[in-house]
């Protein structure tokens, strides 16, 4: 398989789509607001598609993000189906995507860690007991 593991390739296709669609304005839910497609995981029939996203704001823009989403779904099926090559577009479920969370707080970490030993100075070793 030289071209690649196809509900990749249909996924990166989805995730190209609905970019596009969301940059452009097409959506006119006020709901959603600034937000942006992670990834796209295809299942191996390519029946289903979960769409990870991720937006600005608190825990309350982020449910109302979601209901508006799920409002939109059909939109976002009608213009897929326009714009892949598909026998039957994916079912869409919108998860929103937790992983640049969890990114920042590693990253939170390591600067504190390299504050701490910054803070120690840099002639003062631990092994010195």
């Amino acid at each position: 398989m030289a071209q690649g593991y196809r509900p990749d390739r249909v996924g990166d296709q989805i995730r190209q789509e609905l970019s596009a669609l969301l940059s452009r304005g097409a959506v006119h839910d006020p709901g959603i607001g600034f937000i942006t497609v992670t990834r796209v995981h295809v299942s191996p029939d390519l029946q289903h598609a979960r769409v990870f996203y991720t937006s600005m704001g608190d825990e309350k823009a982020r449910r109302e993000t979601s209901l508006a989403l799920e409002r939109a779904t059909p939109f976002f099926r009608r213009q897929l189906g326009g714009a892949l090559r598909l026998r039957r577009v994916p079912e869409l479920e919108f998860r929103f995507d937790r992983s640049i969370e969890h990114q920042d707080r590693i990253e939170q970490i390591l600067r504190d860690l390299h504050e701490e030993e910054r803070q120690r100075g840099p002639g003062r070793d631990d092994e010195d007991d």
